[in-house]
Formats: structure tokens, C-alpha cells, sequence
């Protein structure tokens, strides 16, 4: 086992073998841990996005507002929960929004709901990082210079913990998960009983006098809340993850979500409410968020059960961005299926996950923090708008699912009766009026969720939401472009009756001679083997070392032609291309085999004590055609005598490795 290899099973575990896939599914408490992390963990800044944009007016009327827009964001949940329940069971095989949409509504809206779900995923990560770091700050303000470090170091944890497999990072995921739900769980009841007295009138900042209590503006923190709501498409975009009955577990980690997130939401903001709490300048001294102001009222600043709410809150926060791990590489894998994303992304890896995906997410999402120097309140405003293009254009895709199910029932139905079939006329009709029904809940589902992400890119367009949907344009544009390679690349590759196999090609192959020594007559013994047609050629950049060279090759009595190719720029790589395109030229249909003995060491800090012009020669020869690159590797210890690597190894490759 390489030193490598031994680094990445000790960062991510030994392999598993897909036989063993159905044992890393999971069950319904870990699969919330692991897909609805996002979601709920939202409910740790949502409210204090509502609340900072109501005091923007400075009135007690605007104030009180946050109530509202919390029961009509708890509406919506419910709506988009629904809408998602039904597509759990008509897409049980990971069907999501973006099978949903390319399905029902054809490639190009698939693409839309693509992009729009990918950019989400990593201002999901960065988001829930930032706020993670954030809640850190709220317990010690000194770590607030060390902001991004820190978030960077969260992202690349979760990155590991999830290319270690679903079953493994649920169950350590589960623990913060958890104790986030049951600390803000206590801090609402506490808030209830202790909540008899009057309402805490808020000591609200001055007003600002470009924003008046109207329309705008309430709209504007209902667009604030509806970051409550990203994630809750992760159930249905990864329902095959769940141990079987994939679609009822699935569903019902949904309906559990929904509940929690629900609960938790409007509690902490009756709460925030009641108490009269104001968000605080983040970079003020003595920094707290709106929950940990929460559960300073309620417990204590110095209570222990204060420093646990805010651990635990930190700790979902920072594992918020799981659902994205989770989800991310999915969607990426269905989309680089379809030949819209590099084929890469849909491999599965050592532990039956996406980690292609997972490494993509996690360096793209670090350089999102970095630029935006883990600040909650500049990432927010870009959130939220791409999950709600998605979940418009799923509630509109299961619209026109139904209506070709609903079809296909009518035609069957009137063929059976036209052929004098015996047909249940109560069983159809009650079937109809079910797709009626979840045909109108999709479409309504699709007009509010239409309206809601028409007041996101509105009220946001003034902080910078316009760069989401730039970005959006810019990725469906990578779509194409891949696409178009692909296609072109198959089209090329493609067999057709004209193709014939070449049988009159001409095979010559060329050894590569650096220096003398026992692995250099292992691979001439090779290369005497295995063609009749096989001269060595070393590239001369000392007279008097070719000259021993020719002598020794005379000595040995060396049954093959040696062919000594002067280099007056000192130069390896560029002679050798001059002679292989030379013998390209000599005849039609001529091929090449070039072969190069490659030193391997045992320990692999002695590779760096060998020539590397293998490297060179790959970059060099490789885009040439009818050219074969052979590499015969040779073990060499300093304290034993070389000998050829598996008797001998011969590895055919386009890659060259080294030269020594």
C-alpha cells in the first residue's frame, strides 16, 4: 500500500465493496440528521433577517410584523412539503427537482432547476459556515479575526466526514442535530412559562428615512424568512439514501422536518417577539445573535445551559452545510449523467459516495467564504432565490406529471370500454379526482412559490442577488458547452458501416536509453520480446557519455540498433519528437511505440532523488497520433540490486511516470 493510500484510509476508511451498498442506507432519525440539517438550522439567523429589515422602518407597527410573516412562511413550508411528499413517491428513485423538471417540462427547464440548485447548495455551505463562525463570536469575540480560517477548516472536516460514507457521517451528524433540537426546544418552553408577563417593548434604532412601513418592506422580510425554507427539497432529491421502503421513510423524515422546522420557527420568533429583542451590529462589542440574546433573557448569560444552546447551535450551523454535502454530489452525479457536468461527477468512490462532488463543493464553497470574509449578512441576501426557481419549476413539472398520468387513465380507460373490457367506472373516477387534486396543489404550490422568488429577485436585487442570477446564466452556459463536447466527441467515436479495422498499420517501436544498468537490459530484453521491430535511442547531451555508451552497447553484443540523437540545447524531450515524427512520416499508416524505463523506489521520498522527464515526454507525445507510450518499471533499492517490478511489469499507458 502506498503512502497515499494509507493517508486516505485513515482520512476516509477502508473501501467498500458494492455488495455492502444497501448497508450504508439509513433510517429515518439519521436521514434527518443528515438531509435536514439545513432547514432546521435555519431557524438559528431567519429570524433575525426578518427582524433586520423591520426595524429598518423604527416603528412598534413594523415590529410586529415578524408574527405574520412567521405564520405565513409556516403556510408556505407546508405547501412546498406537500408538493415535495408527492414527488418522494412518484420519483422514489431520486427523482427530485431535476428529473422532475427535465421530465415534465423538458431539458432546458432541467438545466434551469440544475444550476439553480447547485449555486444554492454551495451559498448553503457557505452560509451555514459563516453563520456556525457567527455563534462561535457570540461566545468569545476574540476568535472574530480568525473567521475565515476557521470556516475553511469546518467545510474541509465536513468534506471528510461525508467521502467517509452517508451511514457513518449520519451518525456522528446526529448528535449536534439533536441537541440543537431539544436545547431550542427547552429554550421555547422556558420562553412560554416564563412569557405571562407583558410584551418587552423593543428599544428600536432611529428610523431610516428611505424605509417606511408598506408593502415593500413586508414583503421585503418575508423574502428574509423564506431562508427558513432552503433544504426541504434534500428528502426527495435523495430518497434512494434511505433504507427500504425508500419513499415512506423518506416521506416520513419530510413530514418530520416540516414539523420541527415549523415548531422551532415560530417559537423562537414569538419569543424574540415577546421579549422585544433588536439585532444586534455584528461587529459591535460583546456581539450576540438574536437566539443567543434569546437565551441569555431566559437562562442566563453565565448559565450552563446558555454556553450548551449556543454550542449546539454552532455545531448545526456548521453541519447545516451537510445537506448540501449530501445532496450536492447527487444532483451533480444526474446531471453529469446526462452529459451536461464532466462524467467524473457521477462515479462513486471508495465509500459508495460522489467524492468528486464532494471535493468540488467544498473548494468552491471555500473560495465563496473567502471572498466574502464569512460575513452572514453579505451571503444571505444571494440565498434562497435558487432553491425557490427549483421549487417552482418541481411544482410545475408534478403538475404535468399528473396530467399525463390522468391521460394515459382517460385513454386506457375509453380503449377498454370501446373493446368491451369490463372497466370500474367508481374506481376511475376516484382515481381522476385524486390526480385532479394533487394537479391543483402542484399548480398552486408553483404560483406562490412563482411569487415568492419574483420578491426575492426584487427586494434583493439592490444586495447583489442579481449575481445569482448571473451565475445561474453563466453555468447553464458551461452546460451547453460540455454538452456540445460531448456529443461531438460521441458523434466522432461513433462506429459506422464504413469503419474498417486497419490491418495494414506498420508497428515500430523505440526504446529509450538514458544510461546502462541492470532495469535499462531488463527493458531491452522486454522490448527484444515483444516486437521484431524495436530500436534503442538515447538523446546525447555529452559526447564523451555517448561515446562510453556505444562502446558498452558493442560489448554486451546488444542484438538492436542504437541511435544517438545529439541535443546541442541540452534538450530530452524535443529531439525525441523530432525522430518520433520522422518515423511517423516514413510510411502510411505507420504506429509508434515509445518505451521508457521508469525507476520505482520503496520509499517514496527517494523518487525525487530520479530524473522526472517522463513528464515532459507525456505532455509532449501524447497529443500526437498513432503514438503508444509503454512504461517498464524497475524496483531499485540503494541497498540491493534492481530488479524489474513484477517480473517484468509493463504498464501501457498514455501517462509517462518518469524517466530515470
Amino acid at each position: 500500500m502506498s503512502t497515499y493510500q494509507r493517508i486516505k484510509q485513515f482520512l476516509i476508511g477502508r473501501p467498500i465493496a458494492t455488495k455492502y451498498a444497501h448497508g450504508e442506507r439509513l433510517n429515518v432519525p439519521f436521514g434527518l440528521a443528515v438531509f435536514a440539517s439545513d432547514a432546521m438550522s435555519s431557524v438559528a439567523y431567519a429570524t433575525e433577517e426578518v427582524l433586520l429589515v423591520l426595524i429598518l422602518a423604527g416603528s412598534i407597527a413594523a415590529y410586529g410584523k415578524l408574527l405574520p410573516i412567521s405564520l405565513a412562511l409556516i403556510l408556505l413550508m407546508v405547501i412546498i412539503a406537500f408538493s415535495y411528499r408527492q414527488t418522494i413517491y412518484a420519483y422514489p428513485n431520486n427523482g427530485g427537482t431535476y428529473v422532475v423538471s427535465k421530465d415534465n417540462l423538458g431539458p432546458v427547464a432541467g438545466q434551469v432547476a440544475g444550476a439553480a440548485l447547485l449555486i444554492d447548495y454551495v451559498l448553503t455551505v457557505a452560509v451555514s459556515i459563516a453563520a456556525g463562525v457567527q455563534a462561535i463570536v457570540s461566545i468569545n469575540n476574540d476568535v472574530q479575526p480568525y473567521a475565515v480560517p476557521i470556516a475553511c477548516a469546518a467545510i474541509l472536516f465536513l468534506g471528510i466526514m461525508n467521502m467517509r460514507g452517508a451511514k457513518e457521517s449520519g451518525l456522528v451528524f446526529a448528535i449536534p442535530t439533536y441537541g440543537f433540537v431539544l436545547f431550542v426546544f427547552i429554550l421555547i418552553i422556558k420562553a412560554i412559562l416564563m412569557g405571562w408577563h407583558e410584551h418587552i417593548t423593543p428599544n428600536l434604532p432611529p428610523a431610516d428615512m428611505s424605509h417606511s412601513l408598506g408593502a415593500f418592506l413586508i414583503l421585503r422580510g418575508f423574502a428574509a424568512s423564506c431562508t427558513a425554507l432552503t433544504g426541504t427539497e434534500a428528502i426527495a432529491n435523495g430518497v434512494s439514501a434511505f433504507k427500504e421502503p425508500e419513499a415512506r421513510n423518506a416521506s416520513r423524515a419530510l413530514i418530520g422536518m416540516v414539523t420541527l422546522l415549523g415548531i422551532m420557527f415560530f417559537g423562537l420568533s414569538w419569543a424574540a417577539w415577546h421579549n422585544g429583542i433588536v439585532p444586534m451590529n455584528s461587529e459591535a462589542e460583546g456581539y450576540r445573535t438574536v437566539l443567543a440574546q434569546i437565551a441569555a433573557m431566559e437562562f442566563g448569560a453565565d448559565s450552563i445551559f446558555y454556553k450548551a444552546t449556543l454550542m449546539m447551535t454552532a455545531g448545526i450551523l456548521f453541519l447545516a452545510a451537510n445537506t448540501a454535502f449530501a445532496d450536492f454530489p447527487r444532483l451533480a452525479s444526474f446531471i453529469a449523467k446526462d452529459g451536461y457536468l464532466p462524467r467524473q461527477l457521477s462515479s462513486l468512490g471508495d465509500r459508495l459516495v460522489f467524492q468528486n462532488g464532494i471535493l468540488l463543493l467544498a473548494f468552491v464553497s471555500m473560495g465563496i467564504i473567502i471572498t466574502f470574509k464569512a460575513d452572514t449578512h453579505l451571503l444571505i441576501p444571494l440565498y434562497a432565490l435558487g432553491v425557490f426557481v427549483g421549487f417552482t419549476l418541481s411544482q410545475f413539472g408534478m403538475a404535468v406529471h399528473f396530467g399525463k398520468i390522468k391521460f394515459i387513465n382517460n385513454t386506457r380507460f375509453a380503449k377498454d370500454k370501446v373493446e368491451g373490457e369490463p372497466v370500474n367506472v367508481a374506481a376511475h373516477s376516484k382515481a381522476i379526482r385524486k390526480l385532479n387534486l394533487q394537479q391543483i396543489v402542484s399548480i398552486f404550490g408553483g404560483l406562490c412559490t412563482t411569487v415568492v422568488a419574483g420578491i426575492l429577485l426584487v427586494t434583493k436585487w439592490s444586495e447583489k442577488a442579481y449575481l445569482v442570477v448571473f451565475a445561474m446564466i453563466g453555468l447553464i452556459g458551461i452546460f451547453q458547452l460540455i454538452n456540445s463536447y460531448y456529443k461531438r466527441l460521441g458523434k466522432a467515436l461513433t462506429v459506422t458501416p464504413t469503419d474498417v479495422i486497419t490491418t495494414d498499420a506498420h508497428m515500430t517501436t523505440i526504446l529509450l536509453i538514458p544510461r546502462l544498468h541492470r532495469g535499462v537490459l531488463q527493458a531491452i530484453s522486454y522490448a527484444q520480446k515483444a516486437t521484431p521491430d524495436c530500436q534503442a535511442v538515447h538523446v546525447s547531451l555529452d559526447p564523451e557519455h555517448a561515446k562510453n555508451l556505444k562502446s558498452e552497447w558493442v560489448r554486451l553484443g546488444i542484438a538492436m540498433p542504437l541511435v544517438v540523437l545529439d541535443s546541442p540545447y541540452r534538450s530530452v524531450i524535443e529531439p525525441i519528437g523530432r525522430y518520433v515524427d520522422e518515423l511517423l512520416q516514413t510510411k502510411k499508416n505507420m504506429m509508434v511505440t515509445v518505451i521508457v524505463p521508469q525507476a520505482v523506489t520503496k520509499k517514496w521520498w527517494l523518487q525525487w532523488l530520479h530524473g522526472n522527464a517522463a513528464i515532459g515526454l507525456k505532455a509532449m507525445l501524447g497529443s500526437r497520433r498513432n503514438v503508444i507510450i509503454t512504461n517498464i518499471r524497475y524496483l531499485t533499492d540503494a541497498e540491493s540490486q534492481p530488479q524489474m517490478a513484477d517480473s517484468p511489469k509493463a504498464e501501457s499507458t498514455s501517462p509517462l511516470e518518469e524517466t530515470d
